[in-house]
């Protein structure tokens, strides 16, 4: 537990990782039933960016920050719009300070029938969580281990819902318990949208892990995967490359959403040349990608 995310708040994996939360909770509410999300590593919800840890590493700047400016065409900028809006919210005056994690995303977007299930196993983080969404009536945390939590929290009561796994990859294994976390919890909700994160370095085991995936054998999945530098690049094995979402049942008419924004969005946030994307079928069912 000693990750803290504070230092890689509004980074380039969290635009990615945020813009398409923000798409697929649009397409939840789109039907009229209640829907429930549950963020399993739900870190503290808001984030200061003008913090020392923040300060520390300036990874922000490399992401959120290139979002706003000359450098983003009005067709990217109308695609990210509704997840700007929500980092424009925090920041009333125009000065780029505060950064909405998952659950303050999830819950701000969501209905009032709707509910979010945050759960945070870091007692500090999880303290911060509770006072950040304090006053929800549709929001309660947890601090359960968020494998066991994704075992025990499904199936929802809604029958609809959204779950987000998003590990802080500080222990050897954690791309293996994906499979087998997701492994178990389709089985308890096969209908639900499960959208997965990792961190990419190499693309060997990247490449091991969508082939796991894909035998697992569910008819609709797709991987999405961002490079922000050339994965062979000096200390390619030490730092972040980049990083990927697998998403299970992602709504219909999603797919095309991300296909035509991400070239330019994977350009915007490049480090330089050797940024690339890329986006796989892992499912039975060969959904359309439409660019």
């Amino acid at each position: 537990m000693n990750y803290r995310h504070a230092y890689h708040a509004g980074n380039f994996a969290d635009v990615l990782k945020h813009w398409v939360l923000v798409l697929i909770l649009e397409h939840l509410k789109q039907k009229p039933a209640p829907f429930r999300v549950i963020d399993t590593h739900a870190g503290i919800g808001c984030y200061d960016l003008s913090s020392i840890e923040a300060q520390k590493t300036g990874e922000w700047l490399d992401g959120i920050g290139r979002l706003y400016g000359p450098g983003v065409s009005p067709a990217l900028a109308e695609t990210l719009a509704p997840y700007l809006a929500l980092v424009d919210g925090l920041n009333p005056d125009g000065d780029l300070r505060l950064y909405p994690g998952s659950p303050l995303i999830a819950q701000a977007l969501m209905r009032p029938t709707d509910q979010l299930i945050a759960n945070e196993l870091h007692p500090a983080d999880r303290e911060t969580l509770e006072e950040t969404l304090a006053g929800a009536g549709n929001a309660k945390v947890l601090g359960l281990d968020a494998w066991v939590a994704l075992k025990s929290l499904l199936p929802p009561k809604e029958r609809r819902g959204l779950i987000l796994v998003d590990p802080p990859f500080e222990e050897p294994g954690e791309l293996d318990r994906l499979v087998t976390g997701l492994a178990a919890a389709v089985r308890r909700f096969a209908t639900g949208i499960y959208m997965l994160w990792y961190p990419i370095k190499d693309l060997g085991p990247i490449d091991t892990l969508h082939a796991r995936l894909s035998g697992l054998d569910l008819p609709k999945m797709i991987a999405i995967d961002v490079l922000i530098d050339a994965p062979d690049a000096a200390d390619g094995f030490n730092r972040l490359n980049g990083c990927g979402l697998v998403i299970v049942n992602p709504p219909f008419g999603l797919l095309p959403q991300i296909a035509r924004a991400l070239p330019e969005l994977t350009a915007v946030l490049a480090r330089a040349p050797g940024g690339d994307h890329r986006i796989a079928n892992l499912g039975s069912e060969m959904l359309a990608i439409d660019r």
